[in-house]
Order: structure tokens, then sequence, then C-alpha cells
């Protein structure tokens, strides 16, 4: 039987317990606390710990989540059991209640936000911390049997993916940005699946790196359907390289590929011949496209 309190978590409880719903498969949803906005050229001190476990428990219990996680420590503050349902998400009278639709919805907000600042270094993406205890989270929300996959593509920058369809049929974590009925737009990274361990419930994973490896020049030819494709989309989209119509299909190569992956060309510095946006090895590997 899986613990319903993280084991590795200062427990505090804040009572309130609420049953989700068997009838939707397991899920866990990945957020970023983003309590400050700030810039690349302008960044600001993370803010500690100890003060958003506290918010959780005073002003911002409507909005807790189970876990609030900090990726630089790896410490832990767990506010409700796996088996009852956390507040993290918006709820709107109607449609699917977003906090309870799974056998479990585990929530999880890294300590982050994007430009932050720890011991005088500066990290853009939750994906570059050191994200110390990863291997644990992933381990305890698996051994509930949420399973190491992304339905909706793994978080590749603030873009919103929402399929009601999707999050009704198939468990697996799911972005902020995922999730039917919200508007929030994070977390914009999270660290690969850690492979499965001996004695740890779920499945065992091979492990595999974090980004799609280049798969040829040969692979994006007209109509190619894949998910790597629509991986690449949404990362172009982030890296402010949309050059696409609204309606298409992001999962089949068209000409709003070629278009966007040339003004990612062109904003690397290449031109003429090397930015006509069929994608080659070192652009790609630039990318960072998330495995899928």
């Amino acid at each position: 039987m899986p613990e319903a309190w993280m084991a590795q978590a200062i427990k505090t409880d804040l009572g309130d317990h609420a049953p989700c719903d068997p009838a939707f498969p397991p899920k866990a949803i990945a957020h970023i606390t983003a309590d400050r906005k700030c810039t690349a050229g302008a960044p600001l001190d993370l803010v500690p710990f100890a003060r958003l476990k506290d918010f959780f428990t005073q002003g911002g219990k409507g909005m807790a989540p189970h876990i609030l996680w900090d990726p630089f420590t790896g410490a832990f503050a767990q506010f409700f059991p796996a088996t009852s349902r956390s507040k993290s998400l918006d709820d709107p009278p109607g449609g699917t209640r977003t906090n309870r639709a799974g056998k479990v919805v585990v929530q999880i907000e890294a300590l982050f936000f994007p430009h932050c600042r720890v011991d005088g270094h500066v990290f853009a993406r939750l994906g570059d911390t050191p994200c110390k205890g990863w291997s644990d989270l992933n381990a305890w929300v698996r051994s509930w049997g949420v399973p190491d996959t992304w339905p909706m593509g793994p978080p590749a920058g603030f873009v919103p993916d929402r399929s009601p369809g999707v999050w009704s049929s198939q468990g697996g974590w799911y972005a902020h940005a995922h999730v039917p009925e919200n508007d929030h737009l994070d977390p914009g990274s999270w660290p690969a699946f850690v492979p499965g361990q001996p004695g740890q419930p779920g499945r065992v994973h091979t492990a595999r790196p974090a980004f799609e490896p280049f798969p040829g020049a040969s692979f994006f030819r007209a109509g190619q359907k894949s998910p790597v494709i629509a991986a690449m989309h949404r990362r172009l989209v982030a890296e402010g390289c949309n050059r696409y119509q609204p309606g298409g299909d992001i999962d089949a190569w068209g000409a709003g590929d070629v278009s966007s992956y040339a003004a990612w060309q062109q904003k690397l510095g290449f031109s003429d011949g090397d930015a006509n946006g069929i994608p080659g090895k070192s652009s790609w590997d630039r990318l960072h496209v998330p495995n899928v």
C-alpha cells in the first residue's frame, strides 16, 4: 500500500480532506510557485522555503497543493494526504472537478520562478536547477499509480495546450498549462523522469535523455506526423519563433513548421541556405526539444 504522506516531507496537515474521483485515471499536476516576476536582466532572490510553507498554512490555504518542493535543497512540505484532493487548481462550477478528477490528483508546487537567483547564480528554467529530491518525489508519485508520461507532452515553455478529452481519459503528469478550466501557463519546464529502481512500485523505466535526439533531416517531410513535431512546435513558440497559422495540426510537419524553424535558425545567427527551415543537428540540439 503506498504511503499517503511522503516520508521525506514535513507533514503540515491542513485538514479539510475530501475524496478524489476514481472514475478518472491517476494524475500528477506540475506547478511552480511563480511568486515573483523578474527578467534575465533584473533577477531576484528566491523566496525562502519557510515563507512559502507558512503562506500555504495561513493566507494561502485555499490554494494549497499536496507538496511544496524546494529543488535547490530537496526540502518538502506536505499539506494534504495523497488520498485527498488539494486546492491548487481553479475549479469553477460545472465541468470537470479539476482537483478531484483522478484516483489521485497529486499537486506539486516547485519553489521557483524564472530568473530567480540562488547563491549568486540565476536560473531561467526549473530544469536548470539542481532538482534535489526529485528522485524521491518521482518515486512517491509513481507509487500511487501515476505513470511516468506526459499525455499532453512535457512542458516546454509557458504555452497553453489544453484538451478536456485527453485530461479525462489519460493518466500521467500534466502541466498546469494543460489543465482544463485553468488559465495558468506554468511550469515552463520539469526534470526528466528518473529510471525505476528495484522495489519501487510502478513500471520499470529505462534511462533516456531529457531532450529528443536529432532524428535526421529526412524525418521532416510534408505530412509527417509525430509527437516529436508537436514538442518542437511548442519549443519554437516558447522561443518567440511562432510563424504558425491558427488551426493547424501541431503534430504534422507543414509550411508553418518550415517558417517557424527558419526563424529559429535566423535567431541563432544562420542565414541563406543555412536558414531554410529544415532542422539540422546543430540548431536542433540548441532548441532543447523535450524527450517524448
